[in-house]
């Protein structure tokens, strides 16, 4: 195999790719990136056997073939390699090694056959659609924050993707939790997803895709089936397994009888709140929510370190009512907040809150309480 490819295409490349690579593997071939020159094209592929990410550039391709090299490795060399320049990469079959070579710099990299190299085969993919990258994106900003990382329950270990509504108004909703806090947000359901089965996409394929989405105004082609989901992103390719459990009746959580309406400027509350836990303990993080007409006093009150109090006025108009959250969650919500005004439903200190954009229809937040 022999190659030639530019340093800035095979680093965006490498950089796509590598990432899927864990830096501690027991498995030797897994620390490994594949390598397979063929025409005119280069394509790398990395695996951790969950989650699969292929990608192919352009390349002047003299001897075709396959290798595989440590993909951190490989991703270090060529970052270090002079900007502009033009890197040949050569398989030296009777040594098993790979020799990387771009202006005076040479490099010579232990390899293993790419025949041991493992295939995340992905079998029949029932159901197929096309997405805005922008919308995609949306999905996985507005829930990736409340998954789970509780190993215990997996089944909360990412985003929970599947149709909801009737069919008039039928809908793609996503939906993470982790037993704290709950974010929901869906879209008009995409041609080719009716009747798709409700899907869990893992923590880290979901912060995969994340990534890979350099240009909101591309379409992202998804291809799933009851155990996988492939996503194409123009040349790249990511492939993951999808986590075997039963998302939960989340519906059950999403309060729909709270009287009590809390209008805030989201600006002013985001701030107050941040302000406010300064003082909190990283054990505690708990923030009183003091409401009477018109007003909201928040307050933080830690042994250990002092306490902290700010007022501002806000649309209420119920009974007084004071409730403790978790202040790094309630920031959390406020962040995703696209409006200038957040909508907050309470009902007692003891029930979950629903919290709302004023505008945004689409997206809806639950927060527990904390004792305060």
């Amino acid at each position: 195999m022999k190659l030639t490819v530019e340093r800035a295409a095979l680093l965006k490349s490498l950089g796509h790719v590598h990432r899927v690579v864990e830096r501690r593997n027991t498995i030797p071939i897994l620390a490994n990136v594949l390598i397979r020159a063929d025409k005119s094209a280069l394509s790398l592929k990395a695996t951790d056997l969950d989650l699969e990410v292929t990608e192919t550039l352009v390349a002047e391709v003299g001897t075709a073939g396959a290798t595989t090299v440590p993909a951190h490795m490989i991703h270090d060399i060529v970052r270090k390699l002079p900007e502009g320049s033009q890197v040949v990469l050569e398989a030296l079959g009777d040594r098993a090694s790979l020799a990387i070579r771009a202006g005076r710099s040479r490099f010579t990299l232990q390899t293993l056959p790419e025949s041991d190299f493992p295939d995340l085969a992905a079998g029949e993919m029932t159901h197929k659609f096309a997405l805005a990258a922008a919308d995609l994106k949306r999905l996985i900003d507005k829930t990736q924050f409340a998954i789970s990382t509780e190993e215990t329950r997996y089944y909360l270990n990412g985003i929970y993707l599947h149709t909801a509504g009737s069919a008039k108004a039928a809908t793609l909703r996503a939906v993470a939790t982790d037993g704290h806090r709950l974010a929901q947000v869906e879209l008009p359901t995409p041609e080719g997803a009716a009747g798709m089965p409700g899907i869990i996409i893992p923590r880290k394929a979901v912060g995969e895709v994340q990534r890979l989405i350099e240009d909101s105004e591309a379409q992202v082609a998804v291809e799933l089936s009851a155990t996988k989901i492939r996503f194409t992103i123009g040349d790249v390719v990511l492939t993951s397994k999808l986590i075997d459990g039963t998302f939960p009746d989340y519906g059950r959580v999403i309060p729909v009888g709270n009287d009590k309406t809390l209008t805030v400027d989201k600006k002013d509350f985001e701030a107050a709140v941040d302000r406010v836990s300064t003082v909190s303990s990283e054990r505690g993080r708990a923030v009183k929510l003091s409401l009477t007409v018109s007003r909201l006093v928040l307050s933080v009150s830690n042994p250990d370190s002092g306490s902290a109090t700010e007022e501002l006025e806000v649309g209420y108009d119920s009974d007084p009512l004071d409730i403790g959250f978790n202040s790094r969650y309630l920031l959390d919500i406020a962040t995703q907040i696209e409006g200038e005004t957040a909508v907050l439903k309470l009902a007692d200190p003891g029930s979950p809150t629903l919290i709302q954009d004023k505008d945004a229809g689409s997206a809806l937040y639950v927060l527990m309480p904390m004792r305060v």
